[in-house]
């Protein structure tokens, strides 16, 4: 680690900023300040297509400039923005003085009042969020989620075909396969992963207190409402049609809680895997240089799995505080949103941090295949579920009371006790010899056969 990180306050900046500091570039005070400049200048470029009294559209050559101004936006124009804002103690103000800097050039004197024009803090500030957040969900949170999802289709597919002993309530039930039970989290994020990638990402921009009061005031013959929508809609987002000064953030809270349940299940996962690592089912791979614990040499923990439930735990903490938060605003607004919206990139980075430590963990454990074979084979009593079903159709008298003489609570039975009670039931020879095919290892219903 560098000697600056070992002084971060937060883990984030500090410890795990090498596995996260590809975020910087949307979650920064950086990055919100080059949406916002994004914001501004897109919007500028859109007013000049409108020929307003005293804004002529725009040369090819002026458009390029203005465009520039985001492309090439620096960390040093970033630090100028934070000089102006020092002195009028304004954030977004700040930018657009920033940005008439820029512009002080003879072709743009006459429209410098234009930045801004009509505009809230907030229409810049609820049309960056929700940029940063669509370009980071596409380009970083998407294509992780899919790449944990890929692993565990093909850990899934590997071991599709081994038979394991299910339990329910922490005993032994009916059997199934590794991979079936592998599977289950596939498909459940895949449908919570469908479910996020078709929610639209909203922003609001209609002026101070939502209704284009000063646009109207200064061009009343204009559709400020159209204009909005197709402005917002070119920057790849949909627009709110009635807000107060900020935002609804009712897709923002929609869009946390997606994310908690996409998480959940993942929680879910590496608590399974945990104790699946140890009742022995799966085995760890070592690293020779590796240390296990600081007193005993024997330990192998799986702290990846362990790592990844932590920060999926404490990123759902921060989503459901944002996601019950951000929706209420005193009247009109207050600042209440504003200061904790800084901190959305904060769960974003423990999400990612846990999805990369569990496709560490994936790469570092393979099935016990024996073991998982010999504990299935130690449970004869759950071919009894079979063996009373199979009774009943036969309409055998009492079948579900006869298995459960037999098997409950009892420790040992085995395919010799169990052909035992078959042998003197009273039933047909055929049917006998359908019972006693039935074994653990082939009790297994479809479970062998999944698809997305």
């Amino acid at each position: 680690m560098q000697k600056d990180t070992l002084y971060s306050i937060s883990p984030i900046d500090g410890r795990y900023y090498d596995k996260v500091q590809s975020l910087s570039q949307y979650f920064s005070e950086y990055a919100l300040i080059k949406y916002r400049v994004l914001v501004e200048i897109k919007y500028l470029i859109a007013l000049s297509q409108l020929n307003l009294k005293n804004f002529p559209p725009f040369t090819h050559q002026q458009i390029q400039y203005l465009e520039n101004i985001v492309q090439q936006f620096s960390i040093n124009d970033a630090q100028r923005v934070k000089e102006i804002e020092q002195n009028i103690n304004h954030d977004v103000k700040a930018v657009e003085y920033f940005i008439k800097e820029k512009l002080s050039l003879p072709e743009f004197q006459n429209i410098l009042e234009f930045v801004h024009f009509g505009l809230t803090s907030q229409d810049v500030n609820n049309t960056a969020y929700p940029l940063i957040l669509n370009d980071f969900l596409k380009k970083e949170y998407f294509p992780l989620l899919n790449k944990v999802l890929q692993e565990l289709w093909a850990f899934s597919k590997k071991y599709k075909d081994v038979p394991m002993l299910a339990r329910t309530h922490g005993q032994a039930a009916s059997p199934t396969t590794l991979g079936k039970e592998l599977f289950v989290y596939v498909y459940r994020l895949q449908s919570q992963l469908n479910d996020l990638s078709a929610m639209p990402i909203k922003a609001k921009f209609g002026g101070a207190t939502g209704n284009f009061n000063a646009h109207y005031a200064a061009y009343p013959h204009i559709q400020w409402e159209e204009f909005a929508d197709k402005f917002i809609s070119s920057l790849g987002i949909k627009r709110y049609r009635y807000t107060t000064q900020i935002e609804n953030y009712d897709y923002l809270s929609a869009l946390l809680d997606n994310c908690k349940r996409i998480h959940t299940i993942l929680i879910d996962f590496c608590a399974d895997i945990w104790m699946y690592i140890s009742i022995h089912y799966f085995i760890q791979k070592t690293n020779p240089n590796e240390v296990g614990s600081s007193a005993m040499p024997h330990k192998v923990n799986p702290i990846d799995f362990e790592n990844a439930e932590g920060n999926l735990k404490y990123a759902n903490a921060v989503f459901t505080f944002l996601s019950e938060k951000l929706p209420v605003s005193r009247w009109q607004r207050d600042l209440t949103d504003s200061t904790v919206l800084r901190n959305i990139g904060v769960p974003f980075a423990h999400s990612v941090l846990s999805m990369k430590s569990i496709l560490k963990g994936l790469n570092k454990i393979e099935a016990n295949v024996m073991y998982i074979h010999n504990d299935l084979n130690n449970h004869w009593e759950v071919v009894a579920e079979a063996i009373q079903t199979i009774l009943r159709r036969e309409k055998y008298p009492q079948p579900y009371e006869a298995l459960k003489a037999l098997t409950r609570g009892q420790k040992d039975i085995t395919q010799q006790s169990i052909q035992q009670f078959i042998d003197q039931l009273d039933v047909s020879n055929e049917v006998k010899k359908e019972l006693k095919n039935i074994t653990p290892h082939n009790y297994i219903g479809n479970s062998a056969k999944f698809e997305l």
